[in-house]
């Protein structure tokens, strides 16, 4: 051992404090050797002393003797997938306290306290079939002997329990939008620890939770709901549900998730910073009317597991902590707001080839809509998330597992939500408008596999789609409805490709195979907040511009579109903090343009 760097940690360890869980009392047996050695296996050396002592009638005085480093040690049943801390006051040498067979890394700590009765500490986590550990004690070679006295085991006993909580009081459903209700009630209690509540809605099957809240989303607009809650322990024993309490939701915009008439779409960068700036939740301007968490990504490109998890403070200073978002999103959505997951952008590659991913996605990103109360989710695959196989050319009925599994998935997660639920896509124009000329590998295999895949997605959806909003940057050149190439960073490029999302468009050019125009309502455009942002930036001069000409038919350039949208949605950006970055330019233009249209 090196003692100089084993000095350190021990002064580490003796000024560090570490918070101990709240768990059961000492499930140690003779923790402080009053029945002398019972129940401890220990070397020779070793004995019960009755002076000198930290507390009762005994403690462990135990000698090194050659390569025998005086070792007591006791097994104790434990929990699995449990938290414990192991605690000890020790005299002496050198003195070692940990536990073996924890079923991950097994924990130990030292000292060498000399005469003053000093307490070790150490906490550990058991495996998932863990039943049982050993708790030890030892000394070090050549050193003389040490005592130990008061050994704690704070953690959930192994023994079986048996005894149910009790039943979760003062139940109530309130806070009401058009779409969620926070459903609240007081703790149960439990013999050993309640570990979760789980609530139901309209007599159905129960969500998880763990605090005394939840708030349910996806709810239907001036509708009342019923909800009970019961509570839970480690053991799986569940208290009776509660009484029921009800709830209504507020009256709402239909069936478009509650939006206003005009929105601002925008990315917040949640989870990584980019240069930008990092900004807090509660510090997003009122403008914006959709935001967007940027992002989920999977915790590998096939396995549709979806993680989130707010930007490092290392990375981000200023992060806010996890509470606080949540609470900072849930005031966003008292004023209107609607905040999403969103998952994949430009690192977040996700292919759903099996059924197995597909149920992992739904899952998992049900896990962070109910964690924080989201309304929805946004769609926002790039790179290679996307292709189609050869000879899928059917648009009602794609066969390519990756597109198969997404519309399985999504459709999933708006039946599990409801009409309330928010569902947004932001494709780029390769993956949307290149279908007028391409769509998959082609007839002869030539072209990209993922040419135009979106699109299959988008048409499966478009009864339940909130928005669409295309990448109208990162682009190349994408040929109109008039046979021409446009080119991103004028108006005329935003009007070329809105318009074919509102008229329909032939794919591969095939006048008896067409992508259906959508809702006017459906369809906002996607832009870059800033130069910083993105290549394509349009000026606040030549966006409205665009916009004028697709909602009021004024103001156009060279492309005609082939209609008059004057349902069009609004304008999505990237991102709320590349916008901060140029001084609220996009939002504060655009917002007031948006709101002086008739």
């Amino acid at each position: 051992m090196n003692l100089r760097v084993a000095t350190a940690a021990l002064v580490l360890g003796l000024t560090t404090l570490h918070a101990a869980p709240a768990q059961a009392a000492n499930i140690l047996p003779n923790p402080g050797f009053e029945s002398g050695l019972s129940g401890w296996t220990c070397s020779a050396g070793a004995q019960a002393v009755a002076s000198p002592v930290r507390g009762g009638a005994s403690a462990l005085r135990a000698t090194p003797q050659g390569s025998d480093l005086a070792r007591c040690g006791r097994q104790v049943s434990v929990r699995p997938s449990s938290a414990y801390t192991l605690s000890a006051w020790v005299q002496g040498g050198y003195v070692f306290l940990g536990a073996t067979g924890t079923g991950g890394a097994d924990p130990q700590t030292w000292g060498s306290p000399g005469a003053a009765w000093t307490r070790l500490h150490t906490t550990f986590t058991t495996g998932p079939s863990t039943t049982s550990v050993t708790v030890y004690l030892h000394g070090w070679y050549g050193q003389g002997p040490y005592l130990a006295d008061d050994v704690v085991l704070d953690g959930v006993s192994g023994e079986q329990d048996t005894s149910a909580p009790s039943v979760p009081g003062g139940v109530s459903a309130g806070g009401a939008t058009a779409t969620s209700l926070d459903v609240t009630w007081s703790a149960a209690t439990d013999d050993v620890g309640v570990t979760r509540y789980e609530v139901s809605r309209d007599g159905g099957s129960p969500v998880a939770v763990t605090g005394t809240s939840h708030r349910v989303t996806g709810l239907s607009a001036d509708t009342t709901y019923r909800f009970r809650v019961r509570a839970c322990d480690a053991a799986g024993n569940c208290s009776a549900y509660s009484p029921e309490a009800s709830g209504t939701t507020a009256a709402g915009n239909g069936g478009d998730g509650g939006l206003p008439e005009r929105v601002l779409v925008g990315y917040l960068h949640a989870s990584f910073a980019n240069g930008s700036g990092y900004v807090r939740m509660s510090d997003v301007p009122q403008e914006w009317d959709v935001i967007n968490l940027a992002f989920g990504e999977p915790t590998s490109v096939t396995s549709g597991d979806i993680r989130f998890s707010l930007c490092p403070a290392a990375e981000c200073p200023g992060v806010e902590s996890d509470a606080d978002f949540a609470a900072a999103i849930r005031a966003k959505q008292a004023q209107g707001k609607k905040v999403l997951i969103s998952i994949g952008g430009q690192n977040g590659q996700v292919q759903l080839t099996t059924a197995a991913a597909r149920d992992a996605f739904v899952e998992s990103v049900s896990a962070v809509i109910d964690r924080y109360g989201l309304d929805g989710l946004d769609i926002d695959f790039e790179g290679h998330s996307l292709h189609l196989d050869p000879g899928d050319t059917d648009l009602d009925a794609p066969t390519t597992p990756v597109v198969v599994n997404l519309i399985a998935a999504l459709k999933s997660l708006k039946s599990r939500y409801g009409d309330g639920f928010v569902l947004t896509m932001a494709p780029e124009t390769f993956f949307v408008q290149l279908g007028h000329q391409f769509y998959g590998p082609g007839p002869n295999g030539a072209a990209d596999p993922r040419s135009a895949s979106y699109l299959p997605v988008i048409h499966a959806m478009r009864d339940d789609l909130t928005l669409l909003h295309v990448q109208d940057y990162n682009s190349g050149p994408i040929m109109g409805l008039d046979g021409q190439y446009h080119t991103m960073g004028g108006h005329d490029f935003h009007v070329a490709m809105t318009d074919m999302l509102l008229a329909g468009f032939p794919i591969m050019g095939d006048a008896d195979n067409v992508f259906p125009p959508l809702r006017q309502d459906q369809v906002a455009v996607g832009l870059p907040a800033s130069v910083n942002a993105g290549n394509g930036f349009t000026t606040v001069t030549e966006v409205q511009k665009a916009f004028g000409c697709l909602a009021t038919g004024t103001g156009c350039g060279t492309y005609r579109p082939r209609g008059v949208y004057p349902g069009l949605r609004g304008l999505m950006a990237w991102s709320i903090n590349w916008d901060r970055h140029n001084g609220f330019e996009f939002s504060r233009s655009h917002r007031a343009y948006l709101d002086g249209l008739t």
